[in-house]
């Protein structure tokens, strides 16, 4: 295994730099977790991030040991009112000690998990470039995270209260789990109440009708370009994407007066016809990219065996791009599923709306905050699920498109 070699105040200006990104991240966590006022202290990060640097790069190591001394020194920190995590005088006693004692253990672990092929030396640049992209990984992963967790921590937490639990302390995002299942209180007035079981099933077959009509035009299309001859192929095959160049908000004046003046409005059979206008072009691209990588002999071969063209297209292409169809049903659907502006625009009859025009509905003075909450989660949930089930297949069809064509 190869070594790496940085220098020692490397090594520290690392420490720094992650004890900063840990300790921001643990204070929020902290802070949305138990409802209470707790920040991160500048020069206490910097001088713990500055000892774990420099313990990174020492030459010998106990790794648990000091994972262990890193927790207690941190927690004991804490204890007195000091650390990388302070808090106001209403934060529980008890509180800071556990956070930076915690922090303390992710801290000097990272670090050492960081630096676990490291020695200290003169580095040449590569190393120093190799050190600093492992660095910035970690931070990536922590900052992807937090985008995307904590404002799905607030919305479900919110979605979980009750309006005198929001007007007492909007900003707290503990639950009384006492209340049992009073918790779910907003959701089931949401299904029953505001329709939105009819706004889950209209969303549902919404996105399904609008896959299937995209792959009825998009599969012979793409293949029609990847494997037939015909004058001005080159010239489609490369201005299929040339509609995503026009903002849809350009379109969408146009497109609402074409439908006023054809009755299309405010009707799902006019959804059902204009989601595929937004959906076919970028199927098209990725199924031709992956059609031209198949190979052409099995489909002569089976044109020599006396199949029609549709026959090939069905009993050996269709099978053999699974994978592709697969990725391409699950992105039109999560389109579908999501689509706001052109729901927005040619819907307004509840009874019809989709569900993202549903929880628009509920982004109003008159209805309490947790029922717009309650409403986004059951918006995104069902596609999240849908699409950490399936991403293997997406992903492996994607790419397969994209290295084949």
């Amino acid at each position: 295994m190869s070594v790496l070699r940085i220098g020692w105040l490397t090594g520290v200006v690392l420490g720094i730099l992650w004890s900063f990104v840990l300790t921001f991240a643990l204070a929020v966590i902290v802070a949305f977790g138990a409802g209470v006022e707790v920040r991160p202290d500048p020069l206490w990060t910097l001088l713990f991030g500055a000892l774990y640097g420099s313990a990174g790069t020492a030459p010998k190591r106990a790794p648990w040991v000091m994972i262990l001394f890193g927790a207690v020194l941190m927690g004991a920190m804490g204890g007195i009112g000091r650390g990388p995590i302070t808090g106001s005088e209403t934060v529980p006693q008890a509180l800071l000690p556990i956070a930076n004692g915690v922090l303390g253990a992710a801290l000097l672990g990272s670090m050492l998990l960081f630096m676990k092929d490291v020695s200290v030396g003169r580095v040449t640049r590569h190393v120093w470039e190799a050190a600093v992209i492992r660095f910035l990984t970690g931070i990536g992963y922590i900052v992807f995270t937090a985008v995307v967790a904590i404002p799905f921590y607030v919305m479900v937490m919110t979605s979980l209260k009750n309006q005198s639990e929001l007007m007492q302390n909007p900003l707290d995002f503990s639950i009384d789990l006492s209340q049992g299942w009073h918790l779910f209180d907003s959701y089931y007035e949401l299904l029953t109440a505001f329709n939105f079981g009819t706004y889950l099933w209209t969303s549902f077959y919404v996105s399904v009708l609008t896959v299937l009509i995209t792959l009825l035009f998009s599969v012979p299309g793409a293949y029609a370009v990847a494997r037939l001859r015909f004058a001005g192929r080159t010239t489609f095959s490369r201005s299929i994407l040339l509609i995503y160049m026009v903002p849809m908000i350009v379109l969408a004046l146009p497109i609402y007066i074409a439908f006023s003046m054809t009755g299309l409005r405010n009707t799902i059979f006019g959804i059902v016809i204009i989601y595929p206008v937004t959906t076919i072009p970028v199927s098209l691209y990725m199924l031709q990219g992956y059609f031209r990588g198949l190979p052409a002999e099995v489909e002569e071969a089976g044109l020599m065996d006396g199949l029609t063209r549709l026959q090939v297209i069905w009993k050996i292409t269709l099978p053999l791009s699974l994978p592709a169809l697969a990725s391409v049903a699950l992105y039109v659907f999560m389109i579908a599923w999501n689509e706001f502006l052109l729901a927005f625009m040619l819907l307004d009859d509840p009874s019809k709306f989709t569900l993202t025009r549903g929880v628009a509905m509920l982004n109003s003075s008159e209805i309490p905050r947790q029922h717009l909450m309650a409403g986004a989660v059951i918006a995104t949930v069902p596609i999240m699920v849908l699409f950490l089930g399936l991403e293997k297949f997406m992903t492996r069809g994607l790419t397969a498109g994209a290295v084949k064509g």
